[in-house]
């Protein structure tokens, strides 16, 4: 099954290639709101517009911290259109998190939830931006930030605006040849090896032709409805499920955030037959009071990570047989390798599948630099649709980069005779926790803030649940005393909930190796002797 590619390389013209073509077919659902192509298409003008009306324009930045909803798409391709690109900031963020994203993408406009569950980000605002409490305002902190734009019925303070006051001068004349395939579409931040999560500059046309690639991997066509509650302000959502999707004229069945049993009544109201999934996902799904295989029965396709295990757990429990595997990163558009749903399920649960037709994928020697033949396993080195690089890092990440346009992902890998890859482990000392990187040394330049921190190390430790839980070993400052208590309650308050160590040591010393670095493999072996949160 093949569908013919899109001819527009950029995903604002992508949508309003659908509303020309199929200007009726269902182009995203979020709860009871439905949209055609035809009407999103006219949203995103309204929305260009009213963005164009505060200033933003072709090489501006907008940041959007906002759930999966029809907003995000709008307000996002909105500012696509006038050749902007988009900072996306994921909802997790508190305080220090935010901060840092919003001053280094130096977005000029903010559109921001006013709140979701128990997260009001107008006080994470008022902290940040205290001046915005002025109808009139400059941020001190954030000098290139002209306007915030809060989207929500509350009130809200003097110096925001409202959706309405954004829209409601209704349609404008966009200015000619605003828009480029080459122009960056997201700025999306990932978390590294690095202190900080790390921006990736994803361009229009490379996210439109890997992302339909992947589509054709699990033969997605117009008639598809795909089910996606991983945020798109990640690269799963928004250079994956988004491209993939949009680029064969199918519609996206948004749930805000993932909730199973709200999931199930989601993929059975709209009959959905693909599904953006991860492991502890599957899991929560299966589990769920209410589940039925009936109720997902529509179910096809979609995509997943992780073990053979995992894919069986997708296969057998939720009945999506043809469900495929995948391997890649932010860096390489989402996806570099997916199986294909064709694929025997055996081969699809013990390989991450072949190169995506504009990928090449080589495996070397992490101490020679020596490719490797067929079977063996080294580093997993990807060239291709890759990001150019991280912007305005000044840290040694970027080397990642090589100068022979090759990506070295930091992973462990094989490639089979027939080029197919089978992932082996992370090589890097990144901790996946239900389906998220968190880097470390992020954490642990946290833990240090704290006035009764000397030093703190951070490991990941596996954990059936959540893949690896985050795990914390804090060193005081001589004559201090701090419980673990202490120290969770005050990640919990200013860093996301998913960096947040599930277990804190407060230790004497930390274990080093006979060279004098962090004995990190000792630390895992402290905690699973320990077990439970010290004090």
């Amino acid at each position: 099954m093949s569908t013919e590619p899109p001819l527009s390389r950029h995903l604002s013209g992508l949508v309003a290639e659908y509303a020309a073509r199929t200007p009726d077919a269902l182009a995203v659902a979020d709860g009871e709101e439905l949209r055609t192509y035809a009407q999103l298409d006219e949203l995103i003008s309204s929305w260009a517009a009213g963005l164009s009306r505060l200033g933003l324009e072709r090489g501006g930045t907008l940041g959007l911290l906002c759930t999966n909803r029809i907003e995000w798409l709008a307000c996002a391709l909105g500012a696509h259109r006038l050749g902007a690109r988009v900072a996306t900031f994921n909802t997790f963020a508190k305080a220090w998190d935010l901060e840092h994203m919003l001053a280094h993408s130096q977005a000029s406009v903010l559109v921001c939830v006013q709140r979701f569950r128990s997260r009001d980000y107008r006080e994470t605002l008022a902290e940040l931006l205290p001046e915005l409490k002025d109808r009139e305002w400059r941020a001190e902190r954030f000098p290139q930030l002209r306007h915030v734009v809060l989207l929500g019925d509350e009130p809200s303070p003097a110096g925001a605006l409202s959706q309405d006051d954004v829209l409601g001068a209704g349609p404008a004349a966009l200015p000619d040849g605003a828009t480029s395939p080459d122009d960056d579409a997201f700025v999306l931040y990932t978390s590294g090896s690095s202190a900080r999560p790390k921006a990736v500059p994803l361009v229009h046309r490379a996210l439109i032709e890997n992302g339909f690639d992947i589509g054709e991997r699990m033969e997605l066509t117009g008639a598809d409805r795909v089910f996606v509650s991983v945020p798109l302000f990640w690269a799963y959502g928004a250079v994956n499920a988004l491209p993939a999707t949009l680029t064969h004229g199918g519609a996206l069945v948004l749930q805000e955030a993932f909730e199973a049993s709200g999931a199930l009544d989601l993929i059975e109201r709209h009959r959905c037959t693909a599904i953006y999934t991860l492991p502890n996902m599957t899991a929560a799904l299966i589990s769920a009071d209410g589940f039925d295989r009936a109720r997902v029965a529509s179910l096809r396709t979609g995509l997943t990570i992780g073990t053979p295990s995992d894919l069986r757990s997708v296969i057998d429990g939720l009945g999506v047989d043809g469900i495929c595997n995948i391997y890649g990163g932010t860096e390489t558009y989402g996806n570099c390798c997916v199986t294909p749903t064709s694929w025997s399920r055996e081969r699809r649960e013990l390989s991450q599948g072949p190169p995506l037709p504009g990928m090449r994928l080589r495996i070397v020697d992490p101490e020679s630099g020596t490719e490797l033949p067929a079977g063996a396993i080294g580093e997993i080195h990807v060239s291709g649709y890759l990001a150019r690089g991280y912007l305005d890092d000044d840290t040694d990440a970027s080397a990642a980069f090589g100068a022979d346009g090759w990506f070295h992902s930091g992973d462990l890998g094989a490639l089979d005779e027939e080029g197919a890859l089978t992932f082996s482990t992370r090589a890097t000392e990144m901790i996946k926790t239900a389906g998220i990187n968190v880097a470390p040394r992020e954490v642990e330049e946290f833990l240090a803030l704290h006035p009764s921190v000397r030093i703190a190390a951070v490991v990941g430790v596996a954990d059936e649940r959540i893949t690896e839980a985050v795990v914390a070993f804090v060193v005081p400052q001589a004559g201090a005393s701090v419980t673990a208590q202490e120290l969770r309650a005050f990640c919990a308050e200013r860093i996301a909930m998913f960096k947040v160590p599930a277990r804190i040591h407060v230790v004497d010393e930390l274990p080093t190796t006979d060279t004098g670095k962090l004995a990190r493999a000792r630390l895992v072996e402290l905690d699973m002797q320990e077990g439970e949160i010290t004090a």
